[in-house]
């Protein structure tokens, strides 16, 4: 039975012969080798492969790969990847059929992968989209059925896979962030600096006599030192050495988190690049397994596996149903209304404040309006926030300052701002603000909360902020009023556990962005006006009969999700089909998680309710927090963890070690993602959330 492959097709004329050929195998598409299936797939694995006729495409960002398993043979067939991807699906498609002599209807099932697959439509065939990561995982497998850990560098991103050497299902994986050093594209770059195609800078750099230190954490830099080299006489393919030396450390480094295990296969476009496999094998300290057709296609093998085990299963991998959230449009109506409302005072003095560390009580008590400073803002505000603070803060905190030079209605309101800051950047945001914008004044709170003295000197500083209070408004603020508003906030509270209680629930009645709504709601309406729209929140959300299938339930934890920043909560529960249960953020349940001492010295029981919450990665000990977040994701049954925070954040993104490693150890799978408010890595975090998901699929099934 043979394996047919065809040539790069150029009838679409998306062929580009001078182009990097980062896809193609060296020297086997021209001898288009006839290997039957029981040639191409592990011995051990050949009973499993049907004689089914089925199809796996993978459509990468430089090359699409098909193959097609026929009644005991492997097809194959590669074109490039044209700007529009059914064409390209199409066209490959039409080139299998031909080597087959097979027309459409003969297809059973396809499975679609790879960077292009959210595009592909198959009318008249059975067929399912699923990510390249759990493809490449099972077609490394049938490949080599002893395989435990994949490299896969395409040309856009490079990932790390763990494989359950049993299944072939991804038991862990990593990828790479949008940076593209230690991809195909980064090496396209470099060779082209170098003079050299990427079909020639691989066998150039083994003619190396040494390989110069290069950057490999970005693209950019390394650039710039490719160039300083040349100029300094440096040979070549010494260059060249220094290039695949620089990728493969980063891509060690990504391998090195799965974890590193021998037997490792190597595929994706830059697997036919010889310098940076032998970097990768001086580099790992073992060789990487051959397989038995060019590794490029094991993303596409994997396809056609996997289409195979739908065909026989007739079901889909994913229940991707969309969120059967409670609309609480009304909620969101009252806050525009609120925020109107706060722009036209003219009544009263208007404060704001930045972090949840700020007693709202004290602030409804001097009589003054508030609001929590909140949202995410425009890629205009981020830039234009960059410019007063560092571009290594995160892009919170360059917002709030950008809506302020962007003069948005809010910011323009607010006559002073208030906060109580636990990281430099928030201490800093403030300052920033007092400089350029508005009086503002920041309140330091302790880090550790254990000690006497630090619940003392936070009481102090909250006594401080009564003061400058008063001075704002000119009005006292007595014990009293305090207390009252410690009632009040109390009873808010309690209402948002109770709504957020109901998603305990095997369905529950609202999502995840739903809950952010009303939490948002919470920091703009005044608790007199919130606590009756909470109310009957409540009455609506209860009604909502518990029934229907149980979708796959996640917890997201980690630094803040400003409003506005909804692009993962998006993915999860609109287009992967799982559902946000609980949070652990400052903007989600945490913050109403317990009430304040309404008895007694009221500023006393204002710092110990601030300092006894779940606090922040910020503060010491951390591992409150961490058993915090643990004990959520039990309370709210989840399946798995999203430990998400913004790019530069120095809470989250430094103690993220903790957490991570506190979920896994209780038995929850968890995914990484550091975020920024650019859409450039939305693709990306698409494919992480629908591997991750799969992941977690596949285990609840088991």
């Amino acid at each position: 039975m043979p394996a047919r492959s065809a040539q790069p097709s150029s009838r679409s004329g998306t062929i580009r012969p001078d182009t990097p050929d980062i896809a193609k195998h060296s020297g086997q598409d021209n001898e288009a080798p006839m290997l039957s299936i029981q040639d191409v797939i592990d011995p051990v694995l050949v009973e499993r492969v049907s004689e089914a006729t089925v199809l796996g495409l993978d459509i990468g960002s430089r090359a699409a790969k098909g193959v097609l398993l026929h009644d005991g043979e492997a097809f194959v067939a590669k074109v490039w990847t044209g700007v529009n991807m059914q064409v390209t699906a199409d066209e490959l498609l039409a080139d299998l059929l031909g080597l087959a002599n097979l027309s459409e209807a003969d297809i059973d099932y396809a499975v679609g992968t790879g960077y292009g697959r959210v595009a592909l439509r198959f009318d008249n065939i059975p067929s399912e989209i699923i990510t390249e990561i759990a493809c490449h995982a099972m077609g490394a497998h049938f490949l080599n059925a002893a395989t435990r850990t994949i490299v896969d560098i395409g040309g856009q991103d490079s990932k790390a896979i763990q494989v359950d050497p049993d299944t072939g299902k991804v038991a862990k994986f990593i990828m790479n962030d949008k940076c593209a050093a230690g991809t195909g594209r980064f090496l396209e770059k470099a060779a082209a600096l170098l003079d050299y195609t990427v079909k020639e800078v691989g066998p150039a750099s083994l003619e190396a006599s040494s390989h110069p230190q290069i950057s490999s954490q970005c693209t950019v830099f390394a650039e710039s030192e490719i160039i300083s080299l040349r100029a300094r006489g440096v040979p070549r393919q010494d260059i060249a050495a220094g290039i695949h030396f620089a990728s493969a450390r980063r891509v060690r480094n990504l391998v090195s988190k799965v974890p590193l295990q021998e037997d490792l296969v190597f595929t994706g476009g830059v697997s036919n690049n010889a310098g940076m496999k032998h970097a990768l094998e001086v580099l790992i300290g073992f060789p990487i397994k051959p397989t038995r057709i060019d590794a490029i296609y094991a993303g596409a093998l994997g396809a056609a596996i996997y289409a195979q085990q739908f065909l026989t299963e007739r079901r889909r991998t994913l229940a991707r149903q969309t969120s059967t959230g409670c609309d609480v449009s009304d909620v969101t109506a009252r806050i525009a209304l609120a925020e109107a409302r706060f722009v036209a005072r003219t009544d009263v003095k208007k404060a704001a404040y930045l972090c949840n560390y700020t007693p709202v009580e004290l602030l409804g008590a001097s009589g003054a309006a508030f609001i929590r400073l909140l949202k995410c803002g425009s890629s205009e505000d981020v830039s234009r926030g960059e410019r007063i603070t560092k571009s290594v803060f995160c892009d919170f905190t360059k917002a709030v300052l950008g809506q302020f030079e962007t003069k948005t209605p809010v910011n323009e309101a607010v006559d002073q701002v208030f906060t109580f800051y636990t990281c430099d950047a928030m201490r800093a945001t403030s300052q920033a603000i007092d400089n350029f914008y508005r009086p503002a004044r920041g309140y330091i709170v302790p880090r550790n909360a254990d000690r006497e003295g630090s619940r003392a000197f936070f009481r102090s500083e909250i006594l401080s902020f009564r003061g400058d209070l008063e001075q704002l408004t000119g009005r006292e603020i007595h014990d009293e009023d305090v207390q009252a508003q410690i009632g009040l906030f109390n009873r808010v509270r309690a209402i948002v556990r109770d709504i957020s209680a109901l998603r305990k629930r095997r369905n529950p009645p609202l999502d995840g962005r739903a809950f952010l709504e009303i939490a948002r709601a919470a920091a703009t309406l005044e608790a007199e006006e919130l606590i009756p729209l909470l109310e009957e929140v409540r009455e609506r959300l209860t009604r909502v009969p518990d029934q229907g299938a149980r979708r796959l339930r996640l917890m997201m934890c980690g630094g803040i999700i400003a409003d506005g920043d909804r692009k993962i909560l998006d993915l999860v529960e609109d287009e992967i089909g799982a559902a946000i249960v609980v949070e652990d953020h400052c903007t989600g349940l945490s913050p109403f998680y317990q009430d304040t001492n309404a008895a007694g010295d009221p500023w006393r029981a204002l710092a110990e309710a601030y300092l006894d919450r779940a606090p922040c990665a910020r503060q010491v000990p951390l591992d409150r927090r961490v058993e915090f977040a643990v004990n959520l994701a039990r309370e709210y049954d989840v399946d798995g963890v999203l430990f998400t925070y913004l790019k530069f954040c120095p809470c989250y993104g430094l103690t993220k070690g903790k957490f991570l490693n506190a979920f896994q150890e209780a038995g929850f799978p968890v995914l990484e993602l550091a975020n920024d408010y650019s859409q450039g890595d939305d693709g990306q975090i698409k494919t992480r959330l629908e591997a991750f998901v799969e992941v977690l699929t596949e285990k609840a099934e088991a």
